[in-house]
């Protein structure tokens, strides 16, 4: 096997990794909130409810992913996307499943 193609296997690995960190409601759901801000966890957890301990392992695990970067001021870590494309990526698929659920209705409505 050449490098290129070691290579190209390494980034399929990264990025499957990374889609599996996204594979939950609520990293999502954080994604779509912080898509143009920048928030303490705090506001993070009023917005999205829920216990601080599962906020906390979300958000610790989709940094050490680089979908998220951290920034502690005083007494709080404020969140943000590491790039704007993350949110873009997010968007994007949901339109996916958006446009397949219209198709599966157009078949539903033909019998």
């Amino acid at each position: 096997m050449n490098n290129k193609v070691s290579n190209s296997k390494k980034i399929f690995a990264v990025q499957a990794d990374v889609c599996k960190a996204l594979g939950n409601p609520l990293r999502i759901e954080v994604i779509d909130i912080l898509q143009d801000k920048e928030l303490c966890f705090s506001d993070i957890l009023k917005i999205t409810g829920g216990l601080k301990s599962n906020l906390s392992q979300h958000l610790s695990v989709m940094t050490s992913k680089g979908i998220l970067q951290v920034r502690k001021d005083g007494q709080c870590n404020y969140y943000s996307l590491s790039s704007k494309k993350v949110a873009e990526a997010c968007i994007l698929m949901r339109e996916v499943l958006i446009d397949g659920l219209k198709k599966q209705k157009d078949l539903l409505e033909q019998f």
